[in-house]
Parts: structure tokens; C-alpha cells; sequence
């Protein structure tokens, strides 16, 4: 039996009907989770932004899942991380370019999801 690998010689994972390998499943599993996405609104609403303000902006977030995201976002290379050696030391993030290219695809869902949301009617959950 052989494994099928992925493009960087891992086990795959992302198997799909239409081909061996599935960019969809990929790209899913990078902004993939409850935190990731609203991180990424946030910094590009606001722009460089600090990690206690991104604390600040994103209600409920705990402190360990704001930095494993934020370190899964920066090991994507959908953010960069800029680290200032002062007293006290100061961390700003910021989108990178690919990330900027990602943002539209972002609204065009969330535009898709207002439609889904607006035409969804109490009979659509019933069963019959």
C-alpha cells in the first residue's frame, strides 16, 4: 500500500473526488478555526496592531489561543510579526501581501453568507 504525498512530501490529508491533492482542504486548514479569521479582520480594519489590542478587539479570545493563531498565521506567512527590542518589548502584526490578496476572497463569503443568512426562512429547517 502506498501513501499519497502532498506537494511537500507529507502524507496527504486533503484528498477530494475531483484530484489527488485539494487546494481548497489547504487553504481551509490555514485560516481554518474560530480565531483565525476574526484575527485577520482585525488587522486589516485596523492596520498594525499590537497584541493587546488585538486581545482588546476580539471578544473572548484567551491569551493562548490568540498566540498559537497568531503563530499559525505567521508560520502561513499570512501575517508578520515585528518584534521591538525596548523596555517594555513591543510586538505589532501586520498582514502580508499575500494575506491582502486573501482579505476580498474573505468578503465575497462573508457576502455569501448575508444571503445565505437573509434567505434562510423558518421552513427551510423543518423536516417533513
Amino acid at each position: 500500500m502506498t501513501k499519497e504525498i502532498d506537494r511537500n512530501d507529507r502524507p496527504c490529508k486533503d484528498n477530494c473526488p475531483c484530484m489527488d491533492y485539494c487546494p481548497l482542504g489547504s487553504a481551509l486548514r490555514v485560516v481554518g478555526g474560530k480565531w483565525k479569521i476574526p484575527i485577520l479582520c482585525a488587522l486589516h480594519q485596523d492596520g498594525t496592531t499590537r497584541y493587546n489590542e488585538l486581545k482588546r478587539k476580539i471578544s473572548g479570545i484567551t491569551n493562548t489561543m490568540l498566540a498559537s493563531s497568531l503563530k499559525e498565521l505567521e508560520e502561513n506567512g499570512l501575517i508578520h510579526r515585528e518584534q521591538y527590542m525596548e523596555m517594555p518589548v513591543r510586538v505589532e502584526y501586520t498582514l502580508t501581501d499575500i494575506c491582502r490578496d486573501l482579505m476580498p476572497i474573505l468578503k465575497q463569503l462573508a457576502d455569501w453568507g448575508v444571503q445565505v443568512h437573509t434567505s434562510e426562512s423558518p421552513q427551510a429547517h423543518t423536516t417533513e
